[in-house]
């Protein structure tokens, strides 16, 4: 078990002298922290009890400093809470336990320092002070070890505490992908750029090929450290150092993370389960400015209460939708910090629920229950089944889903197989993404109000286009998924689809006997041109047919099923398309592929016909392009 230990307390109450007690390190590194005597970022070292080791993340305990005080805090698993015995509780050990508190911070031990300046009785009242501000949190059973770094006094006792700590702590294994809020990024001579920061989930090796969000940028890992230690595997709950390449100076600061690629998407929008802490000490307003503190993230933005109201008051809870200034890495389950827009204070924090969430439509939000169905899920499984739900979208992706509740992709895939009320698109086998049921007959009664309604407006057309329907009904999913959709549909009898038309079943769209006549003479020529029909302005001059005319002619003709349109201004016959078809068959068993050129020679036309043919082969889901050739697409 990897373990972070982190410090917290007021300024000058001695956490760093502690840690170096503890630790032999100094963590203040700059020069600035040694000739002021404070910490002003971040430093880190390492606890060695024996049996047991822990990263060490010293913050700084100034309210000016509080900003890195958030960056470290992110990652901390045990809590090192620093009261001095002169000061007793003081501001920063207040917001510092709240801050803690709001990252889920549930064990931890209590240094009462300095206990060489004070007499007993002063020992006693600030374990009194101790004890009150501890109790109703997470520390409120934490062990107080009283020490001195100048006598030396409690610090075998402190170092037994902490170890006990360490071997007692447990948690589940984080189930995301990869990742490492960077709270420090630098060129190192020799090397370029290091990144550094707490590995919240996955494992990194090097040469793997890591993303940076936000920004998207890729780039390769040279080398992986903990505790200045080269390693082989680097995994959550470590301290970590990346020596990337292919990656520029300034490309990669603190708020950024370095992760897996299979995670790709940073949001300036999510919805959240929040908390108002006493610090906040008036009502928070809907729409009210907020600085959010994610990961190593600070941005500014606001908060909008999803239930209605107009103000949430202190020691209340609520869902709220945080709207961003700029894009941050958020995922499902993160947690965060607010403060005051002037930075002044720590009023509250949450638990991101939907990390690309839509833009609420009305004032009282009514995917309230889907959202608390997402924060009270009990498996991945279910709140995988409340993310759908809480969708807006027809069908979610397994990568969406996956960042939505922090799972890789394939778990996602493994929780949703076969699962009832669940229906992978376009297969089980092939699932490129995933409605629900309830999902499915909303989009079927869509789909039957949409060709209504297409027929109703155009009684003469054949059908409305396959894309047209897609961009109208479910533009989110690829024209791949919604042609397996429509497919599946037409096997349930909701509509009948000829080529890249769709139409109802009792839709017909008849000619007159002497339009029918005239239509015959029409695909006469164009079954006799072949591979070679004449285009729509010949075609109405050789019939001295107005353009309007002849598309009702040919529109119905492709109703029917007898000619196919592969271009704009060009029909062909429908068996000189069997017959191209038949001709890449064979082709295809030959080769594995075909090329433009060879079609062309094989139809013996012209490339204005050929390439038609092959984009309308494409369009129809019988051929796939890959660069410049075709394969057949599969079944």
């Amino acid at each position: 078990m990897h373990v972070i230990l982190g410090t917290a307390g007021h300024i000058d109450h001695g956490k760093t002298a502690l840690i170096k007690a503890l630790t032999g390190v100094d963590t203040d590194r700059l020069k600035e922290e040694r000739e002021r005597g404070i910490s002003i970022d971040l430093g880190f070292a390492r606890f060695d009890g024996g049996d047991v080791e822990a990263g060490v993340v010293d913050v700084p305990g100034h309210e000016r400093f509080i900003r890195n005080m958030l960056a470290g805090a992110h990652g901390v698993d045990l809590v090192l809470l620093v009261v001095a015995a002169d000061d007793g509780v003081m501001p920063q050990t207040e917001e510092h336990l709240d801050i803690l508190h709001l990252l889920g911070a549930r064990r931890g031990v209590v240094a009462m320092t300095k206990v060489d300046l004070v007499e007993p009785e002063r020992r006693r009242a600030v374990r009194e002070e101790i004890e009150i501000l501890l109790d109703g949190t997470g520390l409120a059973d934490a062990p107080v070890v009283e020490v001195s770094t100048v006598t030396g006094e409690g610090l075998p006792a402190l170092r037994d505490t902490i170890r006990a700590a360490v071997l007692d702590y447990t948690r589940p294994d984080p189930a995301g992908c990869f990742r490492l809020p960077v709270d420090r990024a630098f060129i190192m001579r020799g090397h370029g750029m290091v990144v550094t920061g707490t590995a919240t989930a996955g494992e990194v090796r090097p040469g793997a090929t890591v993303r940076i969000l936000p920004g998207g940028g890729e780039a390769r890992v040279r080398g992986v450290q903990v505790h200045g230690q080269a390693v082989e595997r680097a995994t959550y709950g470590q301290r970590v150092a990346l020596n990337l390449g292919g990656v520029e100076h300034g490309a990669v600061q603190r708020g950024q993370i370095v992760c897996d690629v299979e995670l790709d998407r940073a949001t300036t929008r999510f919805d959240a389960w929040v908390e108002l802490r006493p610090a906040a000490r008036r009502p928070l307003s809907t729409h009210a400015a907020v600085r959010v503190y994610l990961g190593t993230a600070e941005v500014m933005g606001k908060i909008v209460w999803l239930d209605g109201r107009d103000a949430l008051d202190p020691k209340q809870s609520t869902y709220a939708q945080l709207v961003l200034r700029e894009a941050l890495a958020a995922f499902g389950g993160d947690r965060f910090i607010l403060r005051a827009q002037n930075a002044s204070a720590t009023i509250g924090g949450g638990i991101v629920l939907h990390p690309f969430a839509a833009r609420p439509q009305r004032r009282v939000d009514p995917r309230l229950a889907k959202l608390a169905a997402v924060h009270t899920a009990a498996s991945p499984l279910d709140r995988l089944r409340a993310l759908l739900e809480l969708d807006d979208a027809f069908a979610v992706g397994p990568d969406a889903l996956a960042a939505a509740a922090n799972l890789r992709t394939d778990a996602v895939r493994a929780a949703l197989a076969q699962q009832p009320g669940i229906r992978p698109l376009p297969s089980a086998a092939r699932a490129e993404a995933y409605t629900t049921a309830e999902k499915w007959e909303r989009l079927r009664a869509a789909v039957g109000n949409a060709l209504t309604g297409f027929h109703r407006e155009q009684p003469r057309a054949p059908g409305m286009e396959m894309e047209s329907l897609r961009s109208q009904l479910a533009a989110e999913l690829s024209p791949k998924v919604f042609r397996a959709i429509v497919e599946q549909l037409a096997a349930e009898r909701l509509l009948v689809r000829a080529d890249s038309l769709v139409r109802l079943p009792t839709h017909s769209a008849g000619l007159d006997a002497g339009e029918a006549r005239l239509a015959d003479r029409v695909a006469t020529r164009l079954s006799g041109a072949g591979f070679t029909p004449p285009d729509l302005k010949l075609l109405a001059d050789e019939f001295q047919l107005p353009a309007p005319r002849l598309s009702t002619l040919l529109t119905e003709l492709e109703r029917a099923g007898r000619v196919a349109r592969a271009a704009p201004d060009l029909y062909f016959a429908t068996d000189a398309v069997e017959r191209a078809r038949e001709l890449i068959r064979r082709d295809v068993a030959e080769h594995g592929e075909i090329t433009a050129a060879r079609f062309r020679d094989l139809i013996n036309a012209s490339r204005k016909f050929s390439i038609a043919l092959l984009n309308y082969l494409d369009r129809t889901g019988f051929t796939l392009r890959v660069g410049d050739v075709r394969k057949l697409r599969r079944a």
